[in-house]
């Protein structure tokens, strides 16, 4: 965990500058570290049982909080993509987020996804 904190402090920096604010949040969000979503949500420890089913990384509308799982974080290049593909759900409009699920889209066809995934290929931008 201490490489993925030491990445997140060099790096998040420069996307925040880059990226700009979003018009929807008053901050800009901060990065938390979770050994699984089983653990994040329950409080309890996980046991190693769980954790596979965690994302690698998720923002957190509700707390303004890009959560990294880290023992999903398998290189500096991917630490970088995941925080660019989150940071671009902070700048994004949490109304069209639902919306586009309300008419009907996966999250593998979500407009918001797709852009967020193809904006990860800037993570050249900040290694």
């Amino acid at each position: 965990m201490e490489t993925v904190k030491r990445i997140v402090k060099e790096i998040y920096p420069k996307i925040m500058d880059y990226y700009g604010t979003s018009k929807f949040e008053s901050e800009t969000p901060y990065v938390e570290y979770e050994r699984s979503i089983y653990e994040r949500l329950s409080g309890e420890d996980d046991d190693g049982t769980t954790g596979d089913d965690s994302p690698q990384a998720e923002f957190d509308r509700i707390d303004n909080s890009i959560v990294l799982y880290y023992p999903k974080m398998v290189s500096r290049k991917h630490i970088i993509q995941c925080l660019v593909h989150e940071y671009q759900h902070y700048l994004q409009s949490p109304i069209w987020m639902k919306r586009y699920y309300t008419m009907g889209h996966s999250y593998s066809s979500h407009p918001y996804e797709v852009a967020a995934y193809k904006e990860e290929d800037n993570y050249k931008l900040f290694s």
